[in-house]
């Protein structure tokens, strides 16, 4: 057995997401505090994302956009201009949000990067990741980036194939078991779940715990050693 390829999810594996989009939320919570229940406003916008996410994908501009429809549907299309307005200059601040690295990143990837193809393979929208990765300062440790619409069995093939040797001789670490790790191993590659202190609702999975392939870890710093195991 030998490992020649690491994928790598980028939101809340090398940087700081969820926080920022819970904060957003909570700041629309303020904003609707005399129209709807903190309970009330949170399950509306989590039927509006889940509605909206085949049209609109996953990312900040996608999130703005079902915030608006929320409070519009909860205002009965009688949401007020200023309101609106202030969703939207809550959607520039996130994307203007400084990016912040995980603890253990830097070192971490800067091993790997010795040994291993490394490519970075992230949900989102394409111009606010490219800018993300560029704010990181981690882009030269890659050698291929793809953000992709879905992150299924069929996209880690491709991309494996396209970067390294295949699935089979390929790891992919991320927090999310949905997106990062259960699709990862359907495709042969092995996978490395490490958590992120909080989970988006729509990411929330069983970890596989019996599978051969799966491990979880407590850090990314654990990653180097354990990805050397493999070999």
């Amino acid at each position: 057995m030998r490992i020649t390829t690491v994928g790598l999810d980028a939101d809340d594996t090398l940087w700081h997401n969820e926080t920022i989009f819970r904060l957003t939320q909570d700041r629309l919570r303020a904003l609707m505090a005399d129209i709807a229940p903190p309970e009330a406003l949170n399950a509306k916008l989590a039927e509006v994302e889940a509605r909206n996410l085949r049209l609109y994908g996953y990312g900040v501009k996608g999130f703005t956009l079902s915030m608006i429809e929320t409070a519009m549907e909860l205002t009965g299309n009688a949401a007020p201009g200023a309101m609106i307005a202030d969703i939207l200059a809550a959607g520039r601040e996130m994307l203007n949000h400084p990016v912040e690295t995980l603890p253990g990143v830097d070192e971490a990837l800067a091993a790997l990067s010795r040994d291993y193809r490394l490519v970075l393979i992230t949900k989102g929208d394409l111009l606010h990741q490219e800018q993300k990765l560029a704010a990181s300062g981690l882009g030269e440790l890659f050698v291929g980036v793809e953000i992709v619409s879905e992150k299924d069995a069929s996209t880690y093939r491709r991309v494996f194939d396209r970067y390294g040797t295949g699935a089979g001789e390929a790891v992919m670490a991320g927090n999310s078991l949905r997106s990062d790790i259960l699709p990862a191993l359907e495709a042969g590659a092995w996978g490395a779940h490490i958590p992120y202190h909080i989970t988006w609702a729509h990411e929330v999975a069983d970890p596989p715990t019996d599978h051969p392939r799966f491990a979880e870890l407590a850090s990314i710093a654990d990653l180097p050693a354990w990805v050397r195991g493999l070999s």
